[in-house]
């Protein structure tokens, strides 16, 4: 089935984006989001797969190699409570 969807240039771009950082063309990773949005949809759920969910898990890890090291001591009861008596 072909659709045409009109979409905001911005909207165009972070497509566009999300499909290469996935190496699909635009009109494929398109077509894979409205179908998982359809699926998600008629399930009453939304449900990942093993993929999906690591994949999430590396989209939200992305750039954090640039945040400081703390040290273990950082995450004692005393130093989270250190300012309550």
């Amino acid at each position: 089935m072909t659709i045409l969807v009109e979409v905001s240039p911005e909207a165009e771009a972070s497509l566009k984006a999300e499909a290469a950082l996935r190496g699909l063309d635009l009109q494929k990773y398109a077509a894979k989001v409205l179908e998982d949005a359809a699926a998600s949809r008629s399930s009453g759920a939304s449900k990942l797969t093993r993929e999906e969910f690591q994949a999430m898990l590396r989209e939200l890890a992305e750039g954090s190699e640039a945040l400081p090291k703390l040290p273990t001591s950082a995450f004692s009861r005393e130093s989270i409570y250190q300012d309550h008596p």
